[in-house]
């Protein structure tokens, strides 16, 4: 039986949200899920476009609706996101490990929201091996896959 961070993956539509000017936009995810043939914008409020795609500055601006969002801004932001996706009706939220807060997650189990955290989307979108798949071989080991 799949887990509930591989069925974040069954989604057909994505947003993939990071802020370029505070760090790199997550264009491992971001690619991920353009090489897996879903949807996927990117949302990024300090860039006009990301690996050469348009980025959009919010949920609101995207031309269609998502049915999942990736999350990986500072952590100042993230309860933001998690405000902005339960306004758009989106209901399956990853934040990248480490970006998640207290105010974030409650946020999200107050307003439904399938909230994935505590570890990182690019080891379920990136086969062979890499830094990612021996992440996801530890994870696997210790049953939080």
């Amino acid at each position: 039986m799949a887990s509930n961070y591989e069925t974040f993956f069954t989604l057909s539509s994505y947003a993939v949200v990071g802020r370029s000017q505070a760090k790199p936009f997550p264009l491992l995810s971001y690619r991920g899920l353009k090489a897996m043939g879903k949807t996927v914008y990117a949302i990024d409020p300090s860039a006009n476009f990301i690996d050469g795609d348009v980025a959009y500055p919010g949920l609101a601006q995207l031309p269609g609706p998502v049915e999942g969002l990736i999350v990986e801004v500072p952590k100042a932001e993230t309860r933001d996101w998690i405000a902005a996706a339960a306004a758009a009706g989106i209901r399956d939220v990853w934040v990248h490990m480490a970006h998640d807060t207290p105010e974030a997650i409650a946020l999200a189990a107050e307003k439904g929201i399938n909230l994935r955290t505590g570890t990182c989307a690019v080891m379920y979108l990136n086969p062979g091996l890499s830094y990612h798949s021996i992440h996801k071989l530890i994870m696997k080991m210790l049953g939080k896959y």
